[in-house]
């Protein structure tokens, strides 16, 4: 299966690009897919806090260039178990110690979610090593400059 496609604009970043010819890096950014992010709406699953909370990471996550409409589940999935790990994390903080069979199916509820908690978050690059992963590099100017543009001025 190898490893999954990246897409050119990176590899063009990266400068591995070598072995495509031009006629290649064309092809291949013309059959990449890019989802638009004007229809980001909060899922209607998600109570009035979680949406609240969406808007405000959705808004980042599209500003840094990597939120797309069809994003908007994964990120209301993830609300929703952020939710239910932060209520099983309170819960914990109350439960006496002394009963160990109820402390221990809820630290398993804990675990459970605290996992699709940071899956979900590393696919949507909340977390800084996925944001290194997904985000684009900006492409650096070609150009070379002018060695002569120091010594002109508006004066001929």
């Amino acid at each position: 299966m190898g490893n999954p496609k990246k897409p050119i604009e990176l590899h063009l970043a990266k400068g591995n690009q070598s072995h495509l010819t031009k006629a290649e890096i064309e092809q291949r950014k013309e059959s990449e897919v890019i989802a638009g992010h004007e229809n980001v709406f909060a899922p209607e699953y998600l109570d009035k806090k979680q949406t609240e909370k969406f808007n405000a990471i959705a808004a980042q996550l599209i500003d840094i260039g990597i939120m797309s409409d069809l994003d908007c589940d994964c990120l209301g999935r993830y609300l929703v178990a952020e939710t239910a790990y932060l209520k099983i994390t309170k819960l914990l903080n109350k439960l006496d110690l002394e009963d160990i069979v109820i402390y221990e199916k809820a630290a398993n509820l804990q675990d459970k979610y605290f996992k699709q908690c940071r899956s979900i978050a590393n696919d949507l690059g909340l977390s800084i090593t996925s944001r290194c992963r997904l985000v684009v590099p900006q492409k650096k100017d070609d150009k070379p400059a002018n060695k002569f543009d120091q010594f002109r001025s508006g004066t001929g």
